[in-house]
Formats: structure tokens, C-alpha cells, sequence
């Protein structure tokens, strides 16, 4: 079992282009677990942890609904957003600057193999990180990320998660509000759920809140949850 992740911060890069690039990492683990059932090896399979900010974009889940989104294409022009049909689960988010987006692509069997525990990790290492800003997120049953005052009219998502995996290999993850611009959610129903809002760690606090503190904090939470090694 290979606990090492290799962090990659990708900075500022195009969806479509990270898209392709996680394909790729996900592809080599995913040809290295073959061969070693093929051939009876034991090559050890890589993981990784890419953090990234997108510019404007939109994507849906492969168990989306389009109607979500509420831009025509000359809308998402205007606006210079992208919109994108993507392989991982959930319906349709944003992604843009402000936002830190985080992929893990891992082999899970080299960590445990429950893709529910998996899921709750990734909203925990999120939850530990706002409580170190004062913030209390939670989760809301049967709606994964992470949000703010469940079961109250005032509930807010920070946090939207939707992952892929196959052959115990992840990729896609979550992405956290944090200096985002919030506006851009109002052309679309979050996460396909109506009548609950979007907030942000900027708005919680009122202030601009330092983006690379908060990747170190969600990066020593991942790596206490996940018992890994980062390697930078």
C-alpha cells in the first residue's frame, strides 16, 4: 500500500484542460492496477492531490438535469463562462477564481476501499478547516458538501463535492467558496437543489480570507484523515 500523494497546485488553469489532465493521472493508475492483476505484479500505484482555480464555468453531472442551468450560450458568452458535461457524479455547480478547487486522485486501495467513508473524509477535512476560522459546517443527510445551518431557513452550501471512481481509482472532488464571487451562482439551481442559497468564507466572515492558508489547513487536514504522506 502506497500512502504518498503527490500535491500538485496547478494554479490557474482552464477546466477542460485540468479535465484532460486528471483523465490522464487517472488512466495511469487505473493501466498499472491492470497489468498487476493481469500479470500478477505488484507495481505500486501513484496518488494524487491537485489543487487548481478555474476561470468562470459551469458543469453538470452525468446524473444532472441541463434545466439547471439558466444561461442560454449567449448568456455564458457574456458572462465569459464555460459550461461542460462532465463523468462525475452530481448535477450541475460553478467553478472561478476565488474558489479553491481541490482533485484527489487516489487508489483507494491503498487507503481503505468505501467510497461512502471516502466522501465523508473529503467533507471532513473541509469541516476542520472552517472550524479554524470559527465557521460551523455540517452536513445535510443525502446531500454531499458542506454547508451552514441545516434544517433552518437560513441554510447555505460552501462546499460542493461530486467524485468519480472506478476500479477503486477517484478523480473530479470538491470545490470551497472562499473569495468567490457569488453572483455567478444565480444563473444556475446549485447542485440541482431549490430554495437554498450559496455562501462563501468571505461572506461568513466579511473579509477577504488568504487562499493559500486555507489549502495548507485543508492539506493537513486530508493528510491526518487519510494517514497519508504529502509530498510536495
Amino acid at each position: 500500500m502506497n500512502k504518498k500523494v503527490q500535491l500538485q497546485d496547478l494554479g490557474n488553469k482552464d477546466y477542460k484542460d485540468t479535465w484532460d489532465y486528471q483523465e490522464e493521472l487517472f488512466k495511469e493508475i487505473v493501466d498499472i492496477k491492470v497489468q498487476n492483476s493481469r500479470e500478477e505484479t505488484s507495481i505500486a500505484t501513484p496518488n494524487y492531490f491537485l489543487y487548481v482555480e478555474h476561470p468562470h464555468v459551469y458543469t453538470l453531472g452525468k446524473s444532472g438535469d441541463v434545466s439547471n442551468l439558466l444561461l442560454s450560450e449567449k448568456q455564458l458568452e457574456s458572462k465569459g463562462a464555460t459550461f461542460y458535461k462532465i463523468n462525475r457524479g452530481g448535477d450541475i455547480t460553478y467553478h472561478g477564481p476565488g474558489q479553491i478547487v481541490g482533485y484527489p486522485i487516489l487508489d483507494l486501495e491503498n487507503f481503505f476501499t468505501d467510497i461512502h467513508k471516502y466522501l465523508r473524509f473529503l467533507e471532513e477535512a473541509i469541516i476542520l478547516t472552517l472550524a479554524e476560522y470559527g465557521l460551523r459546517g455540517t452536513r445535510s443527510e443525502g446531500e454531499t458538501g458542506v454547508w451552514f445551518d441545516v434544517g433552518t431557513p437560513f441554510a447555505r452550501k460552501i462546499c460542493a463535492m461530486g467524485v468519480r471512481a472506478s476500479r477503486w481509482v477517484t478523480m473530479h472532488g470538491f470545490a470551497l467558496n472562499v473569495n468567490a464571487d457569488l453572483g455567478y451562482f444565480d444563473n444556475i439551481i446549485p447542485c440541482g437543489i431549490k430554495g437554498k442559497a450559496v455562501t462563501s468564507m468571505h461572506a461568513e466572515l466579511g473579509k477577504a480570507v488568504d487562499e493559500q492558508e486555507v489549502k495548507e489547513k485543508i492539506l493537513k487536514h486530508f493528510q491526518n484523515l487519510f494517514e497519508a504522506e504529502i509530498l510536495i
